[in-house]
């Protein structure tokens, strides 16, 4: 049990950082079209900017409930 709630916390983590550096990436990708002048509503860059650190904030509340699940589970025995 303590195996797969640790593989589960890595695998969010990792899920975590790579919906961060998508954010980010898309985030500067809205920032050099915003400096170009390409402006008028929200554009698919910061839609997807939006998405990825929503996605971002479910990753690291799954991260947190596994750590949270996995003391209550060492605290048991």
């Amino acid at each position: 049990m303590n195996t797969f709630l640790v593989i589960l916390l890595v695998a969010a983590m990792i899920a975590t950082v790579v919906a961060l550096v998508r954010g980010i990436v898309s985030f500067l990708q809205e920032a050099s079209a915003d400096a170009r002048g390409e402006g008028g509503g929200p554009t698919a860059a910061q839609l997807k900017s939006n998405r990825m650190m929503q996605q971002r904030i479910l990753f690291q509340a799954l991260a947190v409930l596994v750590v949270v699940v996995l003391l209550f589970a060492a605290g048991r025995t």
